[in-house]
């Protein structure tokens, strides 16, 4: 059964989440949002240097949060997600048509897995404020973004996750930004193939 469209006041709402541990709220990244952007980074939201999610994009800004507000601030629909806990900002996502990440659509290891399609989405990092780790706001911002892709139109949502049982030792956190099979198995996708041993391409379909 086909779900009907949501109406534009359904779109972009903020969704709720419990895991058994913290309530989690997720909104759409609004300019109006934009200092809980930098609260999510963490300690990295102090300096303009940092990736501010700017990874996957070229850009001519004079550094990366100056980018990645600019997104924000001109994005007809929300590039990004943020989590919430008690009120607190406690992680981001961006989720985006797959054809708006410069480095994700010309990589060629990816480009051998997935065609081209304007209707395919991508969702491409996890920055979680240290504060929160491991209490479920990975997991609630991926649920989140498989929403928000669908309302807005996505036929699919890939991501690219680490399998750490595949690595040869622990990984950082900062070395899973981009998410964990796990977590991806759990919300649903499956994999379309590899690009290394540790990193699969998953996909959920929307339609």
């Amino acid at each position: 059964m086909i779900a009907s469209e949501p109406g534009p006041d359904e779109r972009n709402q903020p969704r709720a989440y419990q895991d058994g541990r913290v309530d989690i709220r997720v909104e759409p990244a609004t300019p109006q949002r934009w200092a809980d952007v930098g609260s999510a980074f963490g300690t990295r939201g102090a300096r303009p240097d940092s990736c501010w999610c700017q990874r996957f994009r070229r850009h001519t800004e004079a550094d990366n949060r100056t980018a990645l507000h600019r997104e924000i601030t001109e994005a007809q629909v929300p590039i990004g997600l943020l989590a919430y806990v008690d009120d607190s900002p406690a992680g981001w996502t961006r989720v985006v048509p797959r054809r708006a990440l410069h480095v994700v659509r010309d990589n060629r290891a990816i480009r051998r897995l997935l065609d081209e399609a304007d209707a395919a989405w991508w969702i491409s990092c996890f920055a979680i404020n240290p504060a929160h780790r491991n209490t479920g706001v990975g997991t609630a911002l991926l649920r989140a973004a498989i929403t928000h892709a669908r309302e807005n139109g996505a036929a699919v949502l890939d991501g690219h996750p680490v399998d750490v049982d595949r690595l040869g030792a622990k990984a950082s956190p900062s070395a899973l930004f981009t998410g964990t099979l796990a977590m991806f198995q759990a919300a649903g996708f499956h994999e379309i193939g590899r690009t290394y041993p540790s990193r699969p391409v998953m996909r959920i379909d929307l339609r």
